[in-house]
């Protein structure tokens, strides 16, 4: 959006979650308002990740608050809970509220921003109000549904799942710009929508204050760790199903029999915190765990510096080489087989291009139907040779004299040398073809 023609405009933004809510879009809308906007938020009373109502919160307490110059207007719902029942309930209410308010509401806003991470449902308050007052709707989509519903949630009802694509479906075909946060993400959406030029990829980003921090900068619930000789796991997050956190106390209860010296130190907050904290109980691992629950996102730097590890869980997922994703959803091979000449890529071509890269995927299809596979890179190392007992025929480097790495990756430069090189690798093919 350009600040100065939108200056005083009135963005309505309908977000399930929001301060005191630790999500993206507080600061979306903190952003807003310092470049002239006037922000709405719709959201919900305060009760994620633990499930309940924040202190202070509630039917009749703080409904209407100030943040950062955003207005909050905050619809009755029922907390999440615990269970997925909870959930559900959470999820309807939202909704239910925010249709009785989409009747009565007085606000005249110049366009409507939905922030949807789970649930989609929230996203139907934004489409109603847009198409009530005829303004521009726009949809900013962190999960997407019903995949999420399927994966996360364990349901795979063909009426619910159906039921829920339709909802999508209407959602997308009501928003006139719909933003996702991975290319993925885009090609996903795009599939329900007719218009795919609507669809635009805005990815994620991290504040200023997430920059490597040192073991010096101190922090009160790590005090007595600095030195005790542990190794330190960290997991900062929600605790959920979705984290697959339940391995942890397995692993902790293996290392213990072996005499490791380990420690686990979760940060966060969630639905499955207790079930968690019983399970660590259950297998007498309670030394083994550091709980220092919800702290703020300034501190979350410091605590990993004084970690030897993060934890990250790929739950069922699989471990394959990224080439080999690209080449199956790309259809990769069935150009290759129809092909004359392969030419793949890299920035530095050099011994590590063999341990499965990219150019390593591409030579490899390329001989398994016979074809020349020539690389064109940036740079070529001394030991680049490697490449060429690995299937690639021949590799050129594209630059044409010694340069500075601005000059090197200045995109007019580097386009204008990769069509040079690559004029003449072609002149030199068909030569060689006669």
């Amino acid at each position: 959006m350009d600040d100065a023609a939108n200056a005083q405009k009135h963005i309505l933004v309908v977000s399930q979650y929001f301060y005191p809510e630790q999500f993206r879009i507080n600061d979306i809308c903190a952003e807003w308002v310092k470049r002239g906007y006037k922000v709405t938020v719709v959201t919900g009373i305060p009760n994620y990740p633990q499930g309940k109502f924040y202190s202070g919160y509630g039917f009749f307490k703080k409904r209407k608050e100030n943040y950062n110059g955003v207005e909050i207007i905050r619809l009755p719902l029922i907390a999440r809970g615990k269970g997925s029942i909870g959930m559900i309930a959470n999820y309807f209410s939202f909704v239910i509220s925010g249709f009785f308010w989409k009747l009565t509401s007085k606000i005249k806003a110049d366009l409507v921003f939905t922030f949807e991470v789970s649930p989609m449902t929230q996203a139907l308050l934004g489409v109603w109000y847009a198409k009530k007052h005829k303004v521009p709707n726009f949809l900013y989509v962190q999960d997407l549904w019903p995949e999420n519903i399927e994966i996360i949630g364990g349901i795979h009802n063909k009426l619910v799942i159906n039921s829920i694509g339709k909802m999508v479906n209407y959602i997308y075909a009501n928003c006139d710009r719909i933003f996702a946060t991975s290319p993925s993400f885009v090609a996903e959406i795009q599939k329900r929508c007719e218009n795919k030029n609507k669809v635009t990829y805005w990815p994620q980003y991290a504040e200023d204050f997430y920059k490597p921090a040192s073991v010096d900068d101190t922090f009160e619930g790590l005090s007595n760790l600095n030195s005790d000789g542990t190794f330190k796991i960290a997991f900062t997050g929600n605790i959920g199903q979705a984290q697959g956190l339940d391995i942890l106390p397995k692993t902790a209860s293996i290392l213990k029999s072996q005499n490791r010296n380990v420690k686990f130190i979760i940060v966060g907050d969630g639905r499955s915190r207790t079930e968690f904290e019983k399970n660590i109980c259950d297998l007498n691992v309670e030394d083994m765990f550091l709980m220092l629950g919800r702290q703020p996102a300034q501190s979350i730097p410091v605590i990993l510096a004084h970690c030897q590890a993060a934890f990250l869980s790929f739950m069922n997922a699989a471990l394959i080489p990224g080439i080999d994703l690209v080449i199956e959803v790309t259809g990769l091979e069935e150009y290759i087989k129809n092909s004359d000449l392969v030419i793949t890529g890299e920035g530095r071509l050099d011994s590590q291009s063999c341990m499965g890269k990219a150019p390593m995927g591409v030579s490899r299809l390329a001989k398994k139907y016979g074809k020349v596979c020539v690389a064109l890179s940036g740079c070529v190392a001394d030991d680049a040779g490697a490449n060429n007992r690995n299937g690639i025929d021949a590799f050129f480097p594209i630059l044409k004299a010694p340069c500075s790495l601005s000059d090197a990756m200045d995109r007019e430069n580097a386009g204008r040398n990769l069509a040079d090189t690559a004029q003449q690798v072609m002149r030199l093919y068909l030569a060689a073809r006669g």
